[in-house]
Order: structure tokens, then C-alpha cells, then sequence
């Protein structure tokens, strides 16, 4: 085990971890921002350089500061390390022009995307954004493509955190899509005459950090704050079969892999449990999924994990009263 400093926080960790994943095991604010890494995915990270953080002291055997800002995801800790993350001014200064980079092209059309409320880099540009962009160039256009029988690319909203193709390429036997020409003019894209068709397609938009990849099934039938999210499993031969299914009354609107609290998959489900099964007599529904109190999906929501009350309030609260809210998120 080695220790290191995460702003002013000190953690003995195992050799080999990653800033970020030592930053991870502390929580809240000391934890960077994540735009391309994945914890399950092998060789993600070290694109999007959101997580760069502050190294003042490299080891206690070397302790100059590291010359330059690292990326996290992708820089291993050293015994005696010091980080500075949301305590260094440069770092916070950087994400900011960080977050102006990924919003040159990324067109501002939330209200009409369907992964708004869920969306990494709103969430980001909330934190670390600036009123107003300072490009003064065209943004890139493309016309939304369907790159298979249930999957919508709108690659005017890709910030190319090649997270979909990893996804394709560690899940699947075929990959079918990836990243064509280069620079500026890269872009997503399936081979000629191909469609995306794999048993785990559907990952592919849980893992997409913004809504380049959305849902047919879903695209404009509802809002996640409309939704309630119920955890569920099933049987299935394919895949661990744990499920989120997002209802609204009786009606399943979608279904999706199970998130943690870094909007990270660790358990992959297919497409027959994603797409195939709608009717809840199909799952076993284990009850109200967990969600962060800041989180938009809350919005008019109410149980004793999504809602603060006054301690005068509260008191008056019996539990009979309490029990007219259980199950409701």
C-alpha cells in the first residue's frame, strides 16, 4: 500500500491506482470529472482531458512538482504523491476552457434531447462552464443517421470520447462502427453497407456521455424527470438480466443497464432484456431505484431518500404518514 494526498486528504491506496480511482475511494469533490474514462472499459481515457489535475509533489523520493497538468484517468500514483484537484485554481481555470472546447461543436439543443437530465456534459458545463462561448466559427453539422434497427447517431452532438467503439470492440465479436477521417473532420460512422445489429448494441447509448447515441424505442416519447426508475431482473441466459425500468404509472418507456454513482455500467445487459421485454409481468420488480438528491430526475418526487425536510417538519411526521410515501420516487 502507498499514501496519497488528494487536497489535503490523505488515503493509503494499492500500487498501480490510478489519481482518479484514489480520488473515487474519498468521494464528493475531490473526485475529477470523467468525460472518456471507464472503469469497465479496457483502454478508455486520456481523450476528453477533463480529469487534468494539479501534481505538487511527485513522490516523497522526488517531490518537485509535476511541470505540466496530467490527465488522471490515465497517471498512476506514486508513495508521497500530492494532488490538487477542485483546491488548484489552474485545474479549475483549465476544465474551464476545457468544457468551452467540447461545446465549439456540441450544439446547445437540450430541450429537444432525449438525454437531457442525464447528461454528463450539461452536468460538467454546470460546474465548470462559462456564460458564452468565444468561437466565432461554424459549428460541424451532419444530418442524425440510423446506424442500426434501434440505435439514432447524431454525431453533431459527439465530443469522439471513443467510449461506443470500446464498447463494440470488448463486448462484441464483430465491430461494425468507428472513428473516421481525422481531425477536425472525424466523425462516428458504420462500414459501408453495415447496419450495428449485435446481441449488446444497446450498451453503446448507456455508455455515450452525451446524446450522440439515443434510443429509438425512446426518442421523444417522454422526460427522465416524468419517469420513475424501478430496479428489476429476470432470468436471462445472455446477460445478468439487472435492469432499470423506466415507468410511468404501469407503462415501461424504456430499459436501461444499471448506473452507479459515476454514471458508470458494471454489469453489460442485452439487447433481448433492453428491447424485447416491456410488460412488468416479464420482471421482478425490486422497488425504487436510489438517485442523488441534485439530480433533475428527483423533480417532483418524493420518499425519505430524494427529500430534505425541516426538523420541525419531520417531527410531526408519523411513520403511518411516512408509509403512504414508500415506494414512490
Amino acid at each position: 500500500m502507498i499514501k496519497v494526498t488528494i487536497d489535503g486528504i490523505e488515503l493509503e491506496v494499492e500500487e498501480g491506482t490510478t489519481i482518479m480511482n484514489a480520488a473515487r475511494k474519498i468521494g464528493g469533490e475531490v473526485v475529477p470529472p470523467a468525460m472518456c474514462y471507464y472503469t469497465s472499459l479496457k483502454g478508455s481515457g486520456g481523450k476528453c482531458r477533463a480529469c487534468l489535475v494539479k501534481v505538487a509533489q511527485g513522490s516523497a523520493k522526488d517531490p518537485r512538482p509535476m511541470p505540466k497538468l496530467v490527465a488522471s484517468c490515465c497517471t498512476n500514483v506514486q508513495d508521497g504523491m500530492v494532488v490538487l484537484n477542485s483546491t488548484s485554481p489552474e485545474v479549475l481555470e483549465t476544465r474551464r476552457g476545457i468544457v468551452e472546447f467540447l461545446l465549439v461543436n456540441h450544439p446547445l439543443d437540450c430541450p429537444i434531447c432525449d438525454q437531457a437530465g442525464e447528461c454528463e456534459l450539461q452536468n460538467f458545463a454546470f460546474d465548470h462552464g462559462l456564460q458564452k462561448t468565444r468561437s466565432e466559427f461554424h459549428r460541424r453539422e451532419f444530418d442524425p443517421i440510423d446506424i442500426g434497427p434501434h440505435i439514432k447517431l447524431h454525431m453533431t452532438r459527439c465530443i469522439l470520447c471513443y467510449r461506443c467503439t470500446m464498447v463494440a470492440d470488448q463486448l462484441t465479436e464483430e465491430r461494425v462502427h468507428g472513428v473516421l477521417w481525422r481531425g477536425e473532420a472525424s466523425e462516428i460512422s458504420t462500414y459501408i453497407q453495415k447496419a450495428v445489429e449485435n446481441d449488446f448494441s444497446g450498451n453503446m447509448i448507456d455508455v455515450c456521455p452525451v446524446g450522440a447515441l439515443t434510443d429509438r424505442h425512446f426518442r421523444f416519447r417522454n422526460r427522465v424527470w416524468f419517469l420513475n426508475p424501478m430496479d428489476a431482473h429476470r432470468n436471462c441466459s445472455k446477460c445478468s438480466g439487472k435492469v432499470v425500468l423506466w415507468m410511468r404509472g404501469e407503462e415501461v418507456y424504456r430499459v436501461t443497464a444499471r448506473k452507479d454513482q459515476y454514471d458508470e455500467v458494471k454489469e453489460f445487459i442485452c439487447n433481448e432484456c433492453r428491447w424485447d421485454h416491456y410488460d412488468t409481468k416479464d420482471w421482478v420488480v425490486e422497488g425504487p431505484r436510489a438517485v442523488e438528491k441534485w439530480s433533475v430526475i428527483t423533480a417532483n418526487k418524493y420518499s425519505k431518500e430524494t427529500v430534505e425536510l425541516p426538523e420541525q417538519l419531520f417531527s410531526k411526521l408519523d411513520n403511518a404518514k411516512w408509509d403512504s410515501f414508500e415506494g414512490v420516487t
